[in-house]
């Protein structure tokens, strides 16, 4: 079944967005590179703001269900979930599409914490936060909102220093760190 032209314009703005930033990428080149008219554009979109949201929702819809797939295919119990979030994040930073990450990229080029598309950023890390803590909840961790605040401190922090240096294998390092938080978060009292 062919794409909508909808579809067509966002999954282009994605693409530009995700490798040339936003401020950067004008509407012309992405009426260039999707080949439609500026009507088309304006048919569906009010803005290229309004299109920088419906490009951020769709990324956060495939990247959080490429995402849970990858972890949920790796690993079985909720604790090695939580280690296998940091084997998909390794196998995205080092495919050929990785140029940072579309969301903080959004939230740094539309800094007001009310813009439209600054929320459609804070939405994608609120609804990793929803899925961390229900794998952490699923641990029988002590505190499963702190351990998923302290991995996706972790998954950051991995992905900040991937986008400056490449990859050098930061995901790696932080599994490792992950995996004494786990140990110890989920370790009984005695």
């Amino acid at each position: 079944m062919p794409q909508s032209r909808r579809g067509h314009l966002i999954d282009t703005a994605i693409a530009l967005f995700n490798r040339d930033g936003y401020h950067a990428t004008g509407i012309d080149r992405i009426l260039s590179e999707a080949v439609v008219a500026k009507m088309t554009l304006y048919k569906h979109f009010k803005s290229k703001n309004d299109l920088i949201v419906a490009a951020l929702q769709r990324r956060d819809e495939l990247w959080m269900r490429q995402f849970r797939q990858t972890v949920e295919r790796r690993a079985t119990t909720p604790a090695a979930r939580l280690l296998a979030i940091f084997d998909a994040l390794e196998g995205w930073f080092q495919g050929p599409d990785f140029h940072g990450c579309m969301f903080i990229k959004a939230a740094a080029e539309y800094s007001d914490p009310r813009d439209p598309i600054h929320d459609a950023a804070a939405q994608h890390h609120r609804n990793i936060m929803a899925y961390l803590r229900t794998l952490a909840e699923a641990t029988g961790a002590k505190r499963p909102a702190r351990l998923a605040r302290e991995i996706l401190l972790l998954m950051e922090g991995a992905l900040a220093v991937t986008q400056v240096n490449g990859p050098i294998g930061a995901a790696r390092e932080a599994a490792r760190v992950a995996e004494v938080l786990i140990t110890q978060a989920v370790r009984p009292d005695t």
